[in-house]
């Protein structure tokens, strides 16, 4: 009679995946590469259309605005939402770290910091948008025109507005989900299970939004 082969039950005992990875950072990576690809869906049309117009409007001269100021300043506001994005970036890297070494404290703080970046670039976002709107930009409407002084379809705004509020969207949960991380590590929640897992959950969606905005910014901004 053949000898029964025991049974190793411990890539999953624990919350343990078969790639020996916590199951909730596998899962949150399976939904990060799901939203990976709407947003490459978005992004890969956005191209499509781009590269098979004749022209397309200059961004230096839709995106040359600054609050406070009439100054012709081309991609000026974008690069400081973009240095915000990437600097909250930076503290929830710290933010990480701390939970590593079990410090509620600089846990709090940074993500305190990484959620006072959010809460600037949707500042950012919503000043932007509504600068545009008084310019007559919005779905449907399209007053830029191209490049070469032709008239320009209503593509470019349909396509700015729809993905960068997608990505707004991405952003303003982030922000929820590390403001309900900031309640749950002052109120010691991580600590009594003895671990920041969380945290790191939460860092690796921060840092998937902030890396789609580079990729946003190059096709919006740059080309």
């Amino acid at each position: 009679m053949a000898q029964a082969v025991p049974v190793d039950r411990k890539w999953w005992s624990g919350g343990k995946s078969p790639f020996n990875i916590e199951y909730g950072k596998l899962m949150m990576w399976y939904f990060l590469m799901s939203d990976a690809f709407t947003f490459g869906a978005f992004l890969i049309s956005y191209g499509t259309i781009r590269f098979s117009s004749n022209s397309w409007p200059n961004p230096n001269h839709v995106f040359k605005s600054f609050p406070l100021t009439e100054a012709n300043l081309p991609l000026a506001f974008v690069s400081l939402m973009t240095f915000i994005l990437i600097m909250s970036s930076v503290t929830m890297v710290l933010a990480v770290h701390e939970g590593h070494l079990m410090n509620k404290k600089g846990v709090v703080k940074w993500l305190a910091w990484t959620i006072v970046g959010g809460l600037a670039f949707l500042g950012c976002q919503a000043w932007e948008w509504t600068h545009l709107f008084h310019e007559g930009a919005w779905w449907g409407r399209n007053p830029f025109p191209n490049a070469d002084g032709s008239q320009a379809s209503t593509n470019f705004s349909n396509f700015f507005f729809t993905i960068t509020g997608f990505h707004g969207f991405h952003v303003f949960s982030g922000v929820i989900i590390n403001i309900i991380m900031l309640i749950m590590a002052a109120g010691g929640s991580f600590d009594r299970r003895g671990h920041y897992l969380m945290i790191e959950k939460a860092g690796l969606y921060w840092h998937f939004v902030d890396l789609v905005w580079v990729f946003v910014f190059l096709c919006f901004y740059l080309i």
